[in-house]
């Protein structure tokens, strides 16, 4: 199983909507890399959604329900989009100036590529973001 961090605006979609919906299909991917990560998920993964915007946190615990389809929002037919559900919010947010100043995390895709929208998280930054999510 893989562990990923996914992020959207919340003020399009927030993880309260996921909540309520009870599932979503990911979509409008469009950066090669993050298209690239999103072809490789698998059901069951796990995911972290990423407030972006003012938030700039990650908020709550997904998992993948599907594997990749194509995207239905892209008119080319070169994307994928995945479905996911959620499995429960951080009892604290985790912020981006948190993890910033973790030099853990120093390496990783969210500080060094900050608009990349899908990107792995490896084990032990999924620890230590769950150890710093449930403060």
């Amino acid at each position: 199983m893989a562990r990923w961090l996914f992020k959207e605006e919340p003020e399009t979609y927030s993880f309260a909507d996921l909540e309520h919906d009870g599932s979503t299909t990911w979509t409008g991917v469009t950066n090669a890399l993050a298209q690239k990560h999103l072809r490789t998920v698998k059901k069951g993964d796990l995911v972290f959604f990423y407030a972006t915007g003012k938030l700039k946190s990650v908020v709550g615990v997904m998992e993948v329900a599907a594997d990749p389809t194509p995207d239905p929002t892209d008119t080319s037919g070169k994307c994928v989009a995945v479905t996911v559900k959620p499995l429960r919010q951080l009892a604290a947010p985790v912020s981006l100036t948190t993890i910033k100043a973790d030099k853990a995390f120093a390496s990783w895709e969210l500080v060094k590529q900050a608009r990349l929208s899908v990107m792995p998280v490896p084990d032990d930054l999924w620890a230590r973001i769950e150890a710093l999510g449930a403060e």
